[in-house]
């Protein structure tokens, strides 16, 4: 076993020793489980699954688990989220964030860091499911492009620009896949670009680009200003996907194990919270005042209710594919929805093909925790997930993933960017 696997997993026995103090049905305690600190900043972009820790600030929840000082900062762009967790919250940056998946892993794996170094992350729950969407420009309406890319082929050059978020996140793989299930390679047959999420529709305003894979509320704000359309949104790719996580750096989590376990579990409060439907309005109209996200309630409450208008005459009401925070176990972080993450990363060169992902996992993964977190803020046994995998996982396009065979997934997909190590 790796020293730094040996790490991780003291350190979450560590984490987790601090937590079995708590009092019955997660009541929080005195004692054993008060909080190293009362102070924490994490980051957050303006999308709607940054929500979770926004409503536990303004609805008390870190202080009801004894961290009344927590601060929750916006950041300008996934790059500069990475930046300030570089720098961390004792040297003016953040402590943890509203993050993509991989980028914990990325930065752990010292792939998207200054020279290289190393920033070790944990992972202690997920934000949500679903709620992300693929977007096109007007001009291109008439192809009728849907999760179907292929109409988009002959419309689309080497100039071409396709935009995601972050390169190797969560919206760089869904139009990556998107793109190439419809026969396009993301990496000859246009360019991707990098976009912060709200600086998507002003972008496509301009006509600067063709496509882009955001969170909401931006695909929908670019329907209602008639900018363009939706595609399709991420959750026809791949139904509850595994979208956003709460990330904090490692040495503070491991300084502070109550603390983290008490930020998680605030954040689990309010994703349950913030996925009752009785919740809905208030919560996006909380998250679309201007302190937070400074965008009209109506580009934020129809989807998140699962109401898509796609803005080229399909509607739907009611979606099953709406952005979840917690039903269908959206807040656990499961190990098997990683691996997933780092194949891909793997798929288009981000990671090469020897990462060890079981031990980058185990590295960074801290599941542990969220049990015991949920524990904490009084989740019944029964809304407890029975394994860490949901086993095979199917696409749209028929690819399966098998969290016990990563390597077959990724043989069977045709298109596809290698990397050595």
């Amino acid at each position: 076993m790796s020293l730094s696997r040996r790490n991780a997993i003291a350190a979450t026995a560590a984490l987790l020793a601090a937590a079995r103090a708590a009092t019955p049905r997660g009541a929080f305690a005195q004692g054993a489980t008060t909080p190293e600190v009362k102070k924490a900043v994490l980051g957050y972009i303006a999308l709607t699954d940054a929500a979770p820790l926004i409503i536990a600030k303004e609805r008390g929840l870190f202080a009801k688990h004894g961290m009344p000082e927590v601060e929750v900062s916006k950041q300008a762009s996934w790059g500069a989220t990475r930046d300030n967790l570089v720098l961390g919250g004792e040297r003016g940056g953040i402590d943890g964030a509203h993050i993509l998946t991989p980028l914990p892993y990325l930065m752990t794996a010292g792939k998207v860091t200054q020279n290289n170094q190393p920033v070790p992350m944990v992972i202690t729950a997920r934000l949500n499911t679903n709620g992300q969407a693929l977007s096109v420009g007007e001009k291109h309406k008439a192809l009728k492009p849907t999760i179907d890319a292929s109409s988009l082929k002959r419309a689309l050059t080497q100039e071409s620009k396709v935009a995601m978020t972050f390169r190797g996140g969560t919206h760089d793989l869904w139009i990556r896949y998107w793109l190439a299930a419809g026969g396009i390679d993301p990496d000859r047959e246009v360019q991707t670009i990098v976009v912060p999420p709200p600086q998507m529709v002003a972008n496509m305003k301009v006509g600067t680009m063709d496509a882009f894979c955001v969170g909401e509320p931006w695909n929908d704000q670019l329907v209602n200003q008639k900018i363009g359309f939706t595609a399709a949104v991420t959750g026809e790719l791949w139904r509850d996907h595994p979208e956003k996580s709460l990330g904090l750096r490692a040495d503070w989590a491991e300084r502070n194990p109550n603390a983290a376990v008490a930020l998680t579990a605030a954040v689990i409060e309010a994703q349950r919270w913030c996925d009752a439907a009785a919740n809905k309005q208030e919560m996006c109209s909380i998250i679309g005042r201007r302190a937070w996200f400074n965008v009209p309630v109506t580009d934020i409450l129809q989807r998140s209710l699962g109401n898509i208008d796609y803005g080229d005459g399909r509607k739907v009401e009611g979606s099953p594919l709406l952005m979840k925070f917690w039903r269908d176990h959206a807040s656990y972080p499961f190990p098997s929805h990683e691996l997933w993450f780092l194949t891909e990363d793997i798929r288009w060169g981000v990671l090469p093909e020897s990462t060890d992902t079981k031990a980058l996992i185990a590295q960074v993964n801290r599941e542990g925790l969220w049990r015991a977190a949920a524990e904490r803020a009084g989740v019944p046994a029964g809304e407890m997930p029975g394994g860490t995998s949901r086993g095979r996982e199917t696409f749209f396009d028929g690819k399966v993933f098998d969290p016990e065979n990563p390597a077959a997934y990724l043989a069977s997909l045709s298109i596809k960017k290698l990397a050595g190590a």
